[in-house]
């Protein structure tokens, strides 16, 4: 006796690649506004949907948690920042003089945008394994190499290679943090300071 096929499965739709993109997008913009003014560990997804103007369980549709939502805000904030570094990178062919802009470039972008720093840099209630998923998972430390490149065609030890990236990346940080919340203090240019560390750990590198 022949068995009945199953009924197809009833609710909702799935939902197409362009829709899944656009909801995307379109919570990412409430989201990355609601933990500006109200701080992320203070909104709940019940909160967010509400802003947003659909069901809590709505939002699982499009992300599956809110550290995921904040993902996608950083995600979003350094494509940014990086895709206008490989535009420079691409337009300086020194490799001394890329190293530098590039350096230039990425502190004043945190600069120019100092909420942004503090959402990336700076949120409270973010754990370590949330920081971890959101760095394995994307092409992050793929557009950080960018520095590491830089300073390998300006002549870097190999051997010493990790060391001067992570060297490099720690200053140009510290700078953008100290110019972002220290701003009492009568700071040397921002681009400057990232202009002369930049050199010299080039020139330890060299060594």
């Amino acid at each position: 006796m022949a068995t009945a096929s199953p009924s197809p499965r009833r609710g909702r739709p799935g939902l197409s690649a362009s829709d899944l993109a656009a909801g995307r997008a379109r919570i990412a913009r409430v989201a990355e506004q609601l933990f500006r003014e109200e701080g992320f560990g203070a909104v709940s997804m019940r909160r967010l949907a509400q802003a947003a103007g659909c069901a809590p369980m709505t939002l699982y549709a499009y992300f599956a948690s809110k550290a995921d939502i904040l993902g996608r805000i950083w995600a979003t904030f350094l494509s940014e920042l990086f895709d206008d570094l490989e535009q420079l990178a691409g337009a300086t062919a020194d490799p001394t003089a890329r190293l530098v802009v590039l350096s230039r470039r990425y502190v004043r972008y945190w600069l120019d945008h100092p909420d942004r720093y503090r959402m990336v840099f700076m949120t409270e209630g973010v754990t370590q394994a949330d920081v971890g998923a959101f760095v394995g998972e994307g092409d992050i430390l793929a557009r950080y190499r960018l520095f590491s490149d830089s300073l390998s065609a300006a002549g870097a030890d190999p051997a010493r290679l990790k060391l001067s990236s992570d060297a490099l990346m720690s200053a140009l940080i510290g700078v953008a943090h100290n110019h972002v919340t220290i701003t009492a203090y009568a700071w040397e240019d921002a681009e400057r300071l990232a202009e002369a560390l930049a050199l010299a750990i080039l020139a330890s590198a060299r060594a």
